[in-house]
This record gives C-alpha cells, sequence and structure tokens, in this order.
C-alpha cells in the first residue's frame, strides 16, 4: 500500500467511464460481458406488455402449459434487447455515433424465468468510413449463454463509431 498522503482532487487523473474508439477495437479479443443478468417472471412480462407483444407464449401460464416448452418462455427480444445492452458499457458508451443494423439473429434454445443471461461479443470487421472522416464501422457479433452455457441467442450488429480524437 503506497504511503504518504492521497492526491488532492486537482492532483487526481480523471478517468470517464466509456466504450471503445474505432482503433481500440480488437479483432482478436473475446469481450465478456459482466456481471449477468438473471431474468425474472416479472422482467419478462413487464418488457412483453410494455412492448405491447400480445403473445401468448410469454403472457398465458396455462395456455404456454400446453406448448412444447411446457412453460412461459422469456420473450426473445428482451434476450437480444440484454445481450446488446450489456455491452454497451465495454464497447459503445460515448462512442457510438449510429446503430447500423443488425443481421443474423438468432435464439437456437429459449431462455426461461430464473435463467441467467452471460452476454460477449467478438469483433468480426471493423473499416474507416469512406463517407464520414473521424468515424469508423465495426461488426459485431455478440451472443448469449444461460447459466449452463447454453448459447439461447447470436446477432450481428454494425455501429458506426468515433475515431479516437474525432469525437463531438
Amino acid at each position: 500500500m503506497p504511503e504518504g498522503p492521497a492526491a488532492s482532487a486537482e492532483e487526481r487523473t480523471v478517468i470517464e467511464q466509456r466504450g471503445l474508439y474505432f482503433e481500440e477495437f480488437d479483432l482478436t479479443a473475446l469481450y465478456q460481458h459482466r456481471p449477468g443478468r438473471t431474468v425474472t417472471e416479472a422482467d419478462n412480462v413487464l418488457f412483453t406488455t410494455m412492448t405491447m407483444n400480445t403473445q401468448a407464449l410469454h403472457l398465458d401460464a396455462a395456455w404456454s402449459a400446453t406448448q412444447p416448452f411446457g412453460e412461459r418462455l422469456v420473450n426473445s427480444m428482451f434476450t437480444l434487447s440484454t445481450m446488446v445492452g450489456s455491452s454497451v458499457a465495454q464497447l459503445t458508451q460515448g462512442t457510438i455515433v449510429a446503430n447500423l443494423g443488425f443481421l443474423a439473429v438468432t435464439f437456437p434454445h429459449p431462455l426461461h424465468h430464473g435463467d441467467t443471461l452471460y452476454s460477449e461479443t467478438i469483433v468480426t470487421d471493423k473499416r474507416l468510413s469512406t463517407s464520414r472522416p473521424g468515424q469508423g464501422i465495426i461488426t459485431l457479433e455478440h451472443s448469449g449463454r444461460n447459466q449452463h452455457g447454453v448459447v439461447v441467442g447470436t446477432a450481428v450488429r454494425t455501429v458506426l463509431v468515433w475515431c479516437q480524437g474525432a469525437a463531438q
């Protein structure tokens, strides 16, 4: 432990929580987003009703009991939103210009009430924008797994981010 008086407020280095600038995205890294998110019945019902999704598979326990999974399932849009949302602090907080789109969204296994969703991201491509100086296009592949390691969702997302020193 260092000895001596603590630095005064004026002497302290300021570190701001932010995402990555274009140059910092690493094509060889696996970004694990922690902590995980345990999904409750209340989360599912609130998200489903808030987004006006009246699908009985998310809301009607009696009907869902007669379906192949035998219970209500977590809304897949909640799964997608949580996978992407969990990446924000680490990857795009304050450095994103725009979300450009999603490709290849899949839900190979359902997420159930009480499951914990763990998300991770790899960068599959990055290039400087030809039409927007000081900005670059990043392709991210998000995946989410439950507490047993089973993949419950994947998505390829393209984002426009600031280059270092160009952010407004």
